[in-house]
């Protein structure tokens, strides 16, 4: 079965957390557990405050790479280009994470120096080593509407 954009959407929105690495100005890499919620563009949003290690290594190097579901042996391996949001589509974004974080909302107006950012992917890849195993990538654009 080819693995399609809906069906990714479709898995990814049922998680809540992931891994996402990010690389120093040295080029080492660090990783953190972030909450993050998905559009149908397969973009992920997620906020972070301007203090952190992430947030400096995404001033520095947009590229990361992000690590969803770990359940049942089945995973996305995701890489991108992380954008902080501003401007007109901000908002949309926003709401986005605000329907999975209910919270995000508040903290987005009483934490000091929080930010929202926005991953759009380049390259994806599906595993289930479960039997029968399924691995499958996918590589962008993938700005069409699921």
């Amino acid at each position: 079965m080819p693995m399609t954009k809906e069906f990714l959407y479709t898995f990814i929105k049922k998680q809540n957390l992931a891994v996402l690495s990010t690389l120093t100005k040295d080029s080492k890499p660090e990783a953190a557990l972030v909450g993050f919620a998905i559009s149908e563009d397969l973009e992920i949003v997620f906020d972070t405050v301007k203090t952190s290690r992430k947030y400096q290594n995404l001033l520095q190097n947009p590229f990361v790479a992000v690590v969803i579901g770990w359940d049942n042996e089945t995973t996305v391996q995701f890489e991108g280009i992380a954008t902080e949001l501003n401007g007109p589509d901000a908002d949309r974004y926003k709401e986005i994470y605000f329907e999975v974080y209910k919270d995000g909302r508040e903290r987005a107006q009483t934490w000091p120096h929080i930010v929202h950012f926005k991953i759009t992917p380049n390259w994806i890849r599906y595993s289930n080593f479960n039997d029968p195993v399924v691995i499958e990538e996918l590589t962008g654009p993938f700005d069409s509407p699921i």
